[in-house]
């Protein structure tokens, strides 16, 4: 039976080798000290943390997460060890809760290794404070135990740290924050929700100076946890009982709109959606239903296959989690049995200890086994789902090599999400799940045309690898460009030195282009300064309650895209500074980046663009697995959206998305 613990109450612990889960709700950052009798950690060394997660008998989690497994064996710990201190603390720098009292409580468990919950403790009473000793492992007269502590800091992890009795307790929290923000730059996290204020600036709605807290304007919903069954609803809707508008009349011509502009999404709901569509009946009893495209809630087919995508996603990322946990249960109790036959000297050698080694190996080997049939259960089922929903992906879902590009047809709406490319496990390398990324961009891409970190980069030489790089950008502009009305995205190129002719060739030679790619200083700095006035003046008309007819008559109010070709060669230090500029404040008013370079080659800037990489979402040429999981832990392997081989698909596309931009312009 479960101990659910208050503050200060223990709990004897009837096993040595546990697990300790945190949920949190909002990633957290997870650590252990190790400490003497009297509570006091003897140094850095003795504290595990992402960036050095692993200690004699601990082990916990690499990056910042909403859900954590800590690893304890109390009898690996060094004799003067007596105790084992969780210690939670929320990220830096990250833009997530300031506080614990502005989250859900977090709530600590430890478990046995087979998943049985010994004890709970949910901390409650949190409020300024953004680090928290969760509970303690301490050892009294030979005997383990378990005590809720519950003890936060206001002065976040270096108070908490230094209370642990570390004297450098100020560089060890920097230290491991800084390990967070490297975590950080590799994972993918819900992107921020637009302002109101510029949602309606877009689509004619009138403005106002502020906007009152209600459903329109509430924050897009988090993924969901691994633990939550349903799978993940839509994003941002109107008021209940709204009847969905019809589809906008098509652009007539390029005259200016004559209310305000919304860089939202026109068909986003609040409302509860219809119910997904019946299941076809099982073949037989027993055995699960046959996969059916679009069986997810959703208004549309489209809204519906986007979250059953997420689903498929979801039900991934389960599946690989429990059976990894499944293997780690085998190794750890085939270990423990092996200790123990080790042990004993009586057992340690002859027919009796080669027969205790067997049946442990052979027990692990069997847990192992039956993991696995699970994992393959549950992968042929995504497989055969993933067969049905593939070929009825709309355009902006689809892969290049879907049929149905080549009967495109630019559309008269942006859809609400784009694929950016594939994902899959290391166990299932053979099933991909769509990276789909909700429309209008809120955070901007970086191309990584770097060697370091990514060992298919490092197996390409570097001109081979920029060339994969500005072919993955190409292809990415590409879809933008498809997937919006005539007039309604624009795309803007620097390439300084003039070295991405031919890769850019789609771009230039379909026309779509708003002006040829600047190159040089001068172009740089022309290309930087008209979006940066762009983005200076439609802020300005958001916060004065302004309508687009009040904005300068050569001012572009499309979607913009800036492709960014080589950084930093090219750029002064106030090339960069716009740039950053644009990084930051751009996305909320419409203009984002596509960003085609090595991290490296900017290492001559130091931390100033730090920030600049952090605010990307970075993706490959090749296929890399750099993309972290915050809610399982897993690293996905990103693949891009290239082109096969000798198609010309991408040009006919874009061909057809010229000859519309001619036809609306006349």
């Amino acid at each position: 039976m479960t101990a659910e613990l208050v503050r200060g109450q223990n709990h004897l612990l009837p096993d040595t080798r546990l697990e300790i889960r945190v949920s949190a709700g909002t990633p957290v950052v997870a650590g252990a000290g190790l400490a003497d009798e009297h509570g006091k950690v003897a140094g850095s060394e003795w504290v595990a943390h992402p960036g050095s997660p692993r200690l004699p008998g601990v082990e916990v989690s690499r990056q910042a997460a909403a859900d954590h497994r800590l690893a304890v064996d109390l009898e690996a710990l060094p004799a003067a060890v007596h105790r084992v201190t969780v210690l939670l603390a929320l990220p830096a720098g990250t833009g997530g809760p300031g506080s614990f009292g502005a989250v859900a409580a977090p709530f600590v468990a430890v478990t046995g290794l087979d998943g049985t919950e010994i004890a709970s403790y949910t901390i409650t009473g949190l409020d300024t404070e953004s680090a928290v000793v969760a509970l303690e492992l301490y050892r009294r007269q030979g005997v383990w135990k378990v005590r809720a502590v519950g003890q936060g800091y206001a002065g976040g992890l270096a108070a908490m740290l230094h209370d642990q009795g570390l004297d450098r307790a100020a560089d060890l929290a920097t230290a491991i924050q800084d390990a967070v923000a490297r975590g950080v730059d590799r994972s993918v996290a819900a992107p921020p929700p637009r302002t109101a204020d510029v949602d309606r600036l877009r689509h004619g709605a009138p403005l106002a100076p502020t906007a009152p807290p209600g459903p329109a304007n509430a924050q897009p919903p988090q993924p969901p946890q691994p633990s939550e069954p349903a799978r993940p609803p839509v994003g941002d809707q109107p008021s209940a009982g709204a009847t969905p508008p019809a589809n906008p009349a098509p652009s007539t011509g390029p005259a200016r709109p004559a209310g305000p502009i919304d860089y939202t999404h026109p068909r986003r709901r609040t409302t509860a959606p219809p119910p997904p569509p019946p299941a076809a009946p099982p073949t037989s009893p027993g055995t699960p239903s046959a996969p059916v495209a679009g069986d997810a809630t959703g208004w549309s087919m489209e809204e519906r296959l986007y979250n059953q995508v997420w689903g498929m996603f979801e039900d991934l990322a389960r599946a690989t989690a429990a059976y990894r946990s499944a293997v780690d249960f085998a190794e750890s109790r085939m270990d423990q049995e092996l200790d123990r036959v080790l042990s004993d000297p009586r057992s340690r050698i002859g027919s009796a200890g080669d027969a205790a080694r067997a049946a442990a190996r052979a027990k692990c080997e069997e847990l192992t086994a039956r993991a696995r049939e699970g994992l393959d259960r549950d992968l042929a089922q995504l497989a055969a789902e993933s067969e049905v929903v593939e070929p009825a992906l709309p355009v902006a879902f689809a892969r290049w090599d879907n049929p149905v590009w080549h009967a495109y047809r630019v559309p008269m709406e942006i859809p609400m999400a784009l694929r950016l490319g594939d994902l899959h496990l290391a166990e299932s390398p053979e099933l991909r799940i769509p990276m789909l990324i909700r429309l209008p961009l809120e955070r901007g891409l970086w191309v990584d045309a770097g060697r370091r970190g990514s060992g298919a980069a490092g197996l390409l030489d570097e001109g081979r690898l920029r060339r994969l790089a500005l072919d993955t950008a190409v292809a990415h502009a590409a879809r933008l460009l498809a997937v919006y009305p005539p007039g309604d995205f624009t795309v803007h190129v620097i390439d300084p030195a003039g070295s991405a002719a031919a890769a850019l060739a789609p771009l230039t030679e379909s026309g779509v282009l708003a002006a040829p790619p600047a190159t040089g200083p001068g172009g740089v700095a022309t290309v930087l300064s008209r979006l940066t006035r762009r983005v200076d003046l439609v802020q300005m008309a958001v916060r004065g309650g302004a309508a687009a007819d009040a904005l300068p008559p050569d001012l572009d109010t499309a979607e913009q895209l800036l492709i960014v070709n080589d950084f930093p060669h090219g750029f002064d230090d106030r090339a960069v500074t716009q740039l950053r500029y644009l990084a930051d404040e751009g996305p909320a008013v419409g203009v984002h980046l596509l960003m085609v370079a090595d991290r490296e080659d900017a290492s001559a800037y130091g931390p100033v663009l730090d920030p600049l990489w952090r605010s990307l979402l970075r993706v490959t040429p090749v296929p890399d697995d750099h993309l972290a999981d915050p809610w399982v832990g897993h690293a996905w392997t990103y693949e891009p959206p290239l082109v096969p081989p000798g198609s010309r698909i991408l040009h006919d596309v874009l061909g057809r998305v010229a000859d519309a931009r001619r036809s609306w312009r006349r």
